[in-house]
Formats: C-alpha cells, sequence, structure tokens
C-alpha cells in the first residue's frame, strides 16, 4: 500500500481515506418525528476525525503540538493571556480552586478551615475540592428566572474567613459579575468563574464586552461531549495573571518547579546548576517540586480533537443562542403554567440549556415523564440541593465542614420544580417544534 512512498506520502493517503470514510459512515442522520431528541451531543466532521488520526500517527500520546495549538487558539479566542489544557472539567475546577492554596500567594493563600462563597444549585465539582481540601463552602441561595447567585446576601455570606468566590454562570447565563467583581475587590477575595458551561457567553463590564471564565481571576471549561466544544474528555483553566499562571501549570504537571514541557529539557539554562531547599546543589530541575500536585494534562489525540473544535465554535455559539431564542418565543404562551429562563441583564449568554420552573399546581415529575416517554430528553439543574445529597449524610448529621447562609428557598424549589431541555447546534427547527408540541400535550395531560 506504501511502498515507494515517503512517510509524508504515506500519511497523507492516510488522512485522505479517513476524510473519505468519515464523510461517508459518519453522516448525521436525518432527523424523523418522534426520534429522541437529546439535550446535547457531539457535532464534528471529518476536520476533527484527520486530526484525531493525524495525531496518533505521531505516536506523542501525551501533551504536544496539537496541546499547544489549542491553548493558544482558546486564548485567542477568550481573549486572555494565559491558557492550560487538563483532562476533564472537573480536574479544571480541582487545578482552579487548589492554585489558590500555594504559598507563593502569601496571606492570601486559602487554608484549611477558610470559607468560600458559593452555591449549592449546581455541579458538585465546583465544590468538591473545597472539601477535599478542608476549605468551608458558605452556601448561598440563588434567584429564580436567573438560577445564579443571590447577590443580595454575599455581605451576609462574608466573614473574616472568607478568601473567595467560586460559581459557575449556570446553564451558560451569566451570574451578576458587575456586582460580584466589586464585592471582591472590596474585601480582597479570589473570584473563580466556573466557565463549563458557558463558553462564548459575554458580559459588559465598565462598558466593555469580555467573555465569560476572563473577568475573574481564573477560569474554568470543560470539553465532556454535552458542552459546547468536545474532545470526548477535557477541560482548560485560563487566568491573565502570570503568578497564577505559573501555580496553575506547576500543579498540572505534578507540582514541579520546571517549566519545561514534556520531552524538552534545560529551557532555563541552569538545569544543574542551582539550589532548592534541602536538596543537593545541582540537583535536577525537572525533579524539582515547589508544589503538591497532580498529572491533570490532557492527551494531544484529545487536543487534536478540539483544535477542530475550535473553529467551529463561533458557529455553534450563533445557533445555540437562535434555538434558545425561537424556544422561548414559541413557549411564551405557557408562562401561567412554566417561568421561562431569562438572562442576566448586561450579558450575552451561549446558552447550554433551557431551563423551566413549573408554576404552582404542576407537577414537574409528571411533565417530564410525559416528555422523556415521548422522545424528549430532560435533565435537573444537576444536583438540585447539594447540601441534600447522600455524599452530604455525614456532614449532614455532624452540622460541620459547610455553611448555609439564611435558607436555600429558591435552591429547593428548582429542586423540586425546575428542569431542563437542551439548545444544542444539532437541533432543527423541526425538532425545536416537535418539542414544544409535547410540552402542549404534557400541559393538557396535567390540566
Amino acid at each position: 500500500m506504501f511502498k515507494g512512498k515517503t512517510e509524508e506520502q504515506a500519511r497523507k493517503q492516510i488522512l485522505l481515506q479517513v476524510r473519505e470514510y468519515c464523510n461517508k459512515y459518519h453522516k448525521k442522520k436525518q432527523y424523523e418525528t418522534g426520534d429522541k431528541i437529546s439535550y446535547a451531543g457531539r457535532i464534528y466532521d471529518a476536520e476533527e476525525m484527520v486530526n484525531l488520526v493525524d495525531s496518533s500517527l505521531e505516536f506523542w500520546l501525551t501533551s504536544g503540538r496539537y496541546t499547544e495549538q489549542f491553548e493558544r487558539g482558546l486564548a485567542k479566542y477568550l481573549q486572555v493571556k494565559y491558557c492550560s489544557a487538563v483532562n476533564s472539567g472537573s480536574s479544571a475546577n480541582l487545578l482552579a480552586f487548589m492554585a489558590l492554596t500555594s504559598p507563593l500567594l502569601g496571606e492570601r493563600r486559602i487554608l484549611p478551615g477558610d470559607e468560600v462563597i458559593t452555591v449549592a444549585a449546581g455541579f458538585p465539582t465546583t465544590v468538591t475540592p473545597m472539601l477535599q481540601y478542608g476549605a468551608v463552602p458558605v452556601f448561598v441561595d440563588i434567584t429564580i428566572p436567573q438560577y445564579n447567585i443571590d447577590t443580595n446576601r454575599l455581605e451576609e455570606a462574608f466573614s473574616e474567613k472568607t478568601k473567595a468566590v467560586m460559581i459557575a454562570h449556570t446553564l451558560g447565563n451569566p451570574f451578576d459579575l458587575c456586582r460580584i467583581k466589586k464585592f471582591c475587590d472590596t474585601h480582597n477575595l479570589w473570584l473563580v468563574e466556573d466557565n463549563c458551561d458557558a463558553l462564548g457567553s459575554r458580559y459588559c463590564i465598565n462598558g466593555e464586552w469580555k467573555y465569560t471564565g476572563t473577568i475573574g481571576d481564573i477560569g474554568t471549561s470543560s470539553f465532556y461531549p454535552p458542552h459546547h466544544i468536545t474532545m470526548g474528555e477535557g477541560g482548560a483553566v485560563y487566568t491573565n495573571q502570570p503568578l497564577l499562571h505559573k501555580i496553575i501549570r506547576s500543579m498540572r504537571d505534578w507540582g514541579r518547579d520546571c517549566i519545561c514541557a514534556s520531552g524538552r529539557d534545560n529551557q532555563c539554562g541552569h538545569r544543574f546548576g542551582r539550589q532548592f531547599g534541602e536538596l543537593p546543589f545541582g540537583y535536577d530541575h525537572k525533579y524539582v517540586y515547589s508544589h503538591f500536585g497532580y498529572n491533570l494534562k490532557v492527551t494531544d489525540m484529545q487536543a487534536a480533537v478540539g483544535c477542530a473544535q475550535l473553529d467551529k465554535l463561533p458557529d455553534f455559539v450563533k445557533a445555540r443562542k437562535e434555538n434558545f431564542k425561537y424556544l422561548r418565543t414559541q413557549m411564551k404562551e405557557m408562562t401561567d403554567t412554566f417561568i421561562l429562563p431569562e438572562a442576566c441583564e448586561e450579558s450575552d449568554p451561549s446558552w447550554f440549556g433551557f431551563m423551566i420552573t413549573c408554576q404552582a399546581g404542576m407537577d414537574k415529575n409528571k411533565i417530564v415523564q410525559y416528555l422523556e416517554k415521548h422522545g424528549v430528553q430532560t435533565r435537573m439543574l444537576f444536583a438540585g440541593n447539594l447540601t441534600k445529597q447522600p455524599c452530604f449524610d455525614v456532614m449532614r448529621k455532624k452540622g460541620t465542614g459547610y455553611r448555609i447562609v439564611g435558607d436555600l428557598k429558591n435552591t429547593d424549589r428548582i429542586m423540586k420544580d425546575s428542569f431542563w431541555i437542551g439548545v444544542y447546534p444539532g437541533m432543527t427547527k423541526e425538532m425545536l417544534d416537535y418539542m414544544v408540541k409535547m410540552f402542549k400535550n404534557a400541559i393538557k395531560q396535567e390540566i
């Protein structure tokens, strides 16, 4: 097959055949009425598959040239200085939080027992790193229909132990960044934006439009298949601050002090010429550890897929906005039955989902079961009220490990009365119309 060909010629032949294979065997199935409508899904074409195979032919496997290309591309899109690719969005949140525990941050370093303001209505891995480290999450209620933190409770949540605010932009809807940033600046707090559900969302602050995830100190993204772009598994951590970037890279790469990428040596020119702590003089800098770290790197094959996805991101964001707008317009007549989602003021959301809260007298479970039975996939707002999940049993019984500000009335309500459906780019007008029709039928059944 490759007789007489150079490696470059052989590679071109393989990639051409991969493109042909994808175009023939991975064509998207045409939607037919009654087909299951997923809340999310992968949108890809031959570019992703060609990149994936191209990377595999190099057999580098760990982070490499595609990873560097992806990090540069995402940083350019977000207009942020530094970006570090990681193996999942959960790892991104772990890394973002743990970076704030670094001794390099001096008095601003988060220590065990320090408090972090957050919400219970969200995904567990926004909060898990705090609990694992020994910090204390302080849970604040949310508002409906924005489903983000109630900023009127921020001062009440603050204490002399507060060091940071770490919250997510719910389903792509930015939280009130103007008010929260001002609160953090006033009290000298870190702000971590969990941007995993909001890639491409924008917020106008001080008269300037910026991407969410870039306004706080650190932002995070997830590239799990349902998200705005996908690598299968993958994530990213980004910041504009050089010191935080240095800490993030160290903790991502085993905690080492060395800045050399995998497979590269002695970028600093002093690999064997320094004194570190009580190590012997000249100890190999590649094996000096300034933090307790992890190995959270992404593989180059994942990053190769991500590079192709990045090119499609603007169109993905546009489609999500259009699908959300269409659904909201079509469901406007149902406001007696459902509370429909609303964007935060001064924001331009890249919606991850369409959140719905049942009005009094409507049984969410019956509505959801009707939709699911008729092919419309639904999802809860993740943990509902995280403090009522089984993983909190021991802490709840002891009454330690976290703090709740006031009550979590709206958090409990969304756990009982709310759910969401998808707006991902793969949805067609026929699919959206079918979903609206099923909502109308579900209401008739209930009433």
